[in-house]
């Protein structure tokens, strides 16, 4: 047997307020996907050289901060709709995902490249305005019916618990990091179109796309479920957040930004009180005029920070649901 190396790669930027992250345009009825290719032993001297290289090729887009998330090996992943050929029965292809940050999404519309509402491929993940009503209304009942199909008693309890802590259901909290979990839980009960393409069936799925989310390319969707949960929980213990922000920011627009990340609302007054704690910005003495209502200073990222001390993440304080 083969065994082929690709590298893919999550490229996350925020544009007005909202995670985008780069796809690569499917071709007829393929779906989008990551910016993927082969890792060529012979010109590149990393995987993450590789990967750099393949980004640039394929979007004609430089990378900057970049970090390994995991490798994705599953027998027959790359079929049928791989950015690789088709791999035969004697080939294996694995990948080793990457997750990229960059504060400007630069204009891509000369390449096979979009950016894209990362809420577009996991509706059910943006809690900004409180729980989306597609989970109690559609996607609980639809864990329910699979649930009740398990062949014993205690395998419908189990199913029914795992649907309940991943989705937050029967008074459970909703817990920002399991991404992954939640998206293997739906692939598991063939409520996503990969589950049906994965088994040679049409690209299809009970629910649709507005509620479970556009299907992507491979298991690329998988990938992308895995940098969210990886940037959702590192933020909060490394200061990863300000390289998705530009040298001058300011503070309404910071905040934003890891709202759109968590996909939940923050408290202001504690998250301020919280980053003033931290260190982390200082002013610039300069002022934004274009906020709609009073000036707002710009701030910059003290980076020099980072080689005096300890650093932990940014604090996450929730802002209260009303109910």
């Amino acid at each position: 047997m083969t065994l082929r190396v690709g590298l893919s790669a999550v490229i996350v930027a925020v544009i007005d307020g909202a995670p985008h992250v780069l796809a690569t345009r499917g071709s007829g009825d393929s779906p989008d996907g990551l910016p993927f290719g082969p890792f060529d032993p012979e010109s590149h001297r990393t995987f993450e050289l590789g990967l750099r290289d393949w980004v640039s090729a394929q979007t004609g887009f430089d990378i900057g901060y970049v970090e390994q998330l995991y490798t994705f090996g599953d027998r027959g992943r790359e079929l049928p709709t791989a950015r690789l050929d088709d791999n035969s029965p004697e080939e294996r292809v694995i990948s080793v995902g990457y997750l990229a940050l960059t504060p400007e999404a630069t204009e891509i519309g000369a390449f096979d490249a979009v950016w894209r509402d990362w809420y577009r491929f996991f509706p059910f993940e943006d809690h900004r305005e409180g729980p989306p009503e597609i989970i109690e209304r559609d996607i609980a009942p639809a864990l329910r019916d699979w649930a009740e199909k398990g062949d014993t008693t205690p395998a419908r309890q189990e199913r029914w618990v795992r649907a309940c802590l991943a989705f937050g259901l029967e008074g459970r909290s909703w817990i920002e990091e399991r991404v992954l979990e939640r998206y293997e839980l739906l692939y598991e009960a063939r409520l996503v179109p990969e589950a049906a393409r994965d088994e040679g069936q049409p690209l299809t799925a009970p629910l649709g796309a507005r509620h479970t989310g556009t299907p992507m390319r491979s298991d690329h969707r998988r990938i992308l479920a895995t940098a969210m949960a990886r940037l959702r929980g590192k933020l909060k213990y490394r200061p990863v957040i300000f390289e998705l922000m530009p040298d001058a920011f300011t503070l309404s627009a910071l905040q934003e930004a890891v709202e759109g990340i968590l996909g939940l609302r923050l408290h202001k007054q504690n998250f301020r009180r919280a980053l003033d704690k931290s260190g982390f910005v200082e002013g610039l003495g300069s002022f934004e005029t274009a906020t709609g209502g009073r000036p707002a200073e710009r701030f910059r990222f003290k980076r020099e920070i980072l080689s005096r001390k300890a650093i932990s993440g940014i604090q996450t304080p929730q802002k209260r649901t009303e109910t």
